[in-house]
């Protein structure tokens, strides 16, 4: 079978094509290219329809299999996982057509539709019914076209939540979730599998970064090592690095090196920031919101901006009105660690009633947001566990229930809500079963 056009690529069979590919030029290669990928997000489409019909009317060997997806799996090379993730997609599609519709016509891949109906499934608990139909809108204009990215999604999605200041967690930012298995095998290696939220992997990704750019040799040649091969001698660096410093945390040490880039004005703790809302729930100038964005992992919740904010280096960087810098100071630390040494000194550990939390797992956390006017001083600040710092954030039902106030005597006492103590007396931090 001889090529003469692009469109005999797309149409023909991969068998010997590459002994036939020289035939065409760089121009015909690239339109064949683009043809394969339009046709691949056509026959997504069409499997997911055909396999959501068969789930709805499914025949003996369907039943036998305990389900489509199983059966799909099965009667393919794909992977069990995969055939239920084609299967709950088609079903996930039924109640939002506009969804379906822009995906039956190539013009939203499959992972971007499971991000958008996920979000339509569950939206924010202050979202308005009303409102949905408008945030479908503005997550498939991210979700269309070439310049499309999950990046993209995810960045509106998180920009939603900020719209309406849910409390839920993103599945990106839920520490709860993560894992990690080390395995020895047989022959007496080891293998390693992990699952991390956005924040460790951002962490993880920026210390890797360094170490696993591609060296040439002495004499120029170029580094033949494979992407996975430098990152795992990265990692083994990372971790001999870690060991020859004998370093295995200090109180008050410093961060891990994440940038998050946030406006202060989206930083700023406090619903008077926000746009006001349009009659049909959803910001007039959603674009003029911002979300915590990572050079690696992409948005960040505020949320979670914020409860980092509490204790970081903070660099501020004058921007034009086209949003390019104009001047940039110096990184200044907000708890320093003649303060922290103080902060222990008072606290002991996390001061919150009841938890026994070390010194050295606690952050400094502002008792007035320093976005809010907050100063960095020792009655407006208090040590408390990163499982205490994000409830007082960001957990669904703790956000504002709990007060925390420097006494008479110059240390953090606690206010409950009602639900737990319905005359909310104060509770001193948490310093009498600390020695």
């Amino acid at each position: 079978m001889s090529i003469n056009t692009s469109s005999d690529v797309v149409c023909g069979s991969a068998v010997g094509l590459r002994g036939r590919l020289w035939r065409l030029t760089a121009a015909e290669l690239r339109a064949a290219a683009v043809s394969a990928s339009a046709e691949i997000l056509r026959l997504e489409a069409v499997r997911v329809a055909v396999v959501d019909e068969l789930s709805l009317r499914p025949d003996d060997q369907v039943i036998a299999s305990r389900g489509v997806g199983s059966w799909l799996a099965a009667n393919t090379m794909l992977q069990v996982r995969d055939g239920k993730k084609i299967a709950a997609l088609g079903a996930a599609l039924r109640p939002f057509p506009a969804v379906g519709a822009r995906f039956d016509g190539g013009d939203c891949s499959f992972d971007h539709a499971v991000l958008i109906v996920a979000f339509c499934e569950s939206p924010p608990k202050g979202m308005p019914e009303e409102a949905l139909p408008r945030c479908i809108d503005l997550l498939l204009a991210a979700a269309s076209g070439v310049e499309s990215t999950t990046t993209k999604v995810r960045s509106v999605i998180a920009t939603l939540e900020r719209v309406f200041e849910s409390d839920e967690i993103p599945p990106a930012e839920d520490m709860d979730r993560n894992e990690l298995r080390i395995a020895s095998t047989l022959n007496g290696r080891v293998v390693v599998r992990g699952d991390f939220d956005a924040l460790t992997g951002e962490m993880l990704l920026s210390a890797l970064s360094n170490l696993t750019m591609p060296t040439p040799a002495p004499d120029g040649t170029p580094d033949s090592r494979s992407a996975a091969k430098r990152t795992a001698d990265g990692f083994t660096e990372l971790i001999r690095r870690y060991l020859d410093s004998a370093k295995t945390g200090t109180d008050g040490g410093q961060r891990p090196h994440v940038n998050v880039h946030i406006n202060a004005r989206d930083l700023a703790e406090h619903r008077d920031c926000a746009a006001a809302p349009s009659p049909d729930g959803v910001a007039v100038a959603v674009s003029d919101l911002d979300v915590g964005h990572m050079p690696w992992l992409g948005p960040l919740s505020v949320s979670q901006t914020r409860l980092l904010g509490c204790d970081c280096f903070l660099s501020t960087v004058l921007l034009d009105d086209h949003g390019a810098p104009l001047d940039a100071k110096p990184g200044k630390r907000l708890v320093t660690a003649e303060q922290r040494v103080a902060l222990i000194a008072r606290d002991k550990g996390c001061a919150f009633p009841g938890c026994t939390c070390v010194p050295a797992w606690t952050d400094a956390h502002h008792i007035r947001h320093w976005a809010n006017g907050g100063p960095t001083v020792m009655n407006n600040l208090v040590l408390l566990c990163r499982s205490h710092h994000r409830l007082m954030h960001r957990k669904t039902g703790f956000v504002g229930k709990w007060v925390i106030r420097i006494g008479t005597d110059n240390k953090p006492w606690f206010i409950p809500p009602p639900s737990i103590d319905p005359g909310q007396h104060p509770r001193p931090a948490n310093t009498t079963f600390k020695t």
